[in-house]
């Protein structure tokens, strides 16, 4: 990470060569880990050859787990890192789309990276959490919390404490944000909710004015949850494709000796 330098992305789609190859399908494996009395289940993907792989762990949004986490998680997959996705939703009965958020569920998603250290053929030095939406809090947490977390990339990420009052909301940023020291990459749509933006916004501008390396990528044209939008535009689409080739960059750039 020596020769990366903080940058703001431009408005503009940019097509990068960079990893543009099919990687080997991954072998999964549905695994589990428990957090005292409950039950956390996972999948985990590890792709094929001799480690020790990356790790990357994926924290679902506020959707829950399901076909269009799947989908999030493949397009991290397919550049070849393991990636170890748990559903810290079902555990607890939580439901699609929760408005508040159950602190309890830092804890679930937290053992996630205890559980890693226990899989073969893996770097224990290192992880690197992708966070979607409600998943870019927990990710910023993470961030702050553990030694291991190398890096974070955080899609269209709650940058607040979802209970938290509606002033922190529309002001503020999370405390732990003021503690992270490692590389972070935003990424958002233009036309994203305004408070969403401006969360992220200042996320990484807090985080440059600590001289902590910072990437932000924002794509015109692209609304609330780009990725995965049963009514896509080609430009969010095209924004899509563009964010998990980014995405990969980033991941490698971290996990280069």
């Amino acid at each position: 990470m020596k020769a990366l330098k903080s940058a703001v992305a431009a408005l503009a789609l940019l097509w990068l060569p960079v990893f543009a190859f099919a990687a080997p399908a991954a072998a999964v494996r549905d695994v589990s880990y428990r957090n005292g009395d409950l039950e956390i289940t996972a999948r985990l993907y590890l792709p094929p050859g001799k480690g020790p792989h990356p790790a990357v762990l994926f924290v679902h949004g506020r959707r829950g787990w399901g076909e269009q986490a799947e989908g999030q998680v493949q397009r991290v997959v397919q550049y070849g890192f393991a990636v170890l996705a748990p559903d810290y939703h079902s555990p607890r009965f939580i439901p699609t789309w929760p408005e508040s958020h159950d602190p309890a569920t830092e804890k679930d998603v937290e053992l996630a990276l205890d559980f890693l250290k226990t899989v073969p053929d893996l770097r224990p030095d290192k992880v690197c959490v992708v966070g979607i939406s409600r998943g870019g809090y927990h990710a910023i947490l993470l961030a702050a919390r553990r030694k291991e977390v190398a890096c974070i990339v955080t899609y269209y990420g709650h940058m607040v404490n979802p209970n938290a009052p509606e002033p922190w909301q529309v002001y503020r940023w999370a405390p732990e944000i003021e503690r992270i020291t490692v590389p972070s990459l935003f990424i958002v749509g233009a036309e994203d909710f305004e408070v969403r933006r401006m969360g992220i916004y200042r996320a990484f501008y807090l985080l440059l004015e600590r001289g902590v390396h910072a990437e932000l990528r924002v794509y015109p044209n692209a609304r609330r949850a780009f990725d995965f939008r049963a009514d896509q535009h080609p430009e969010e689409k095209l924004a899509t494709e563009d964010a998990a080739k980014w995405t990969a960059q980033f991941l490698r750039r971290v996990f280069a000796p």
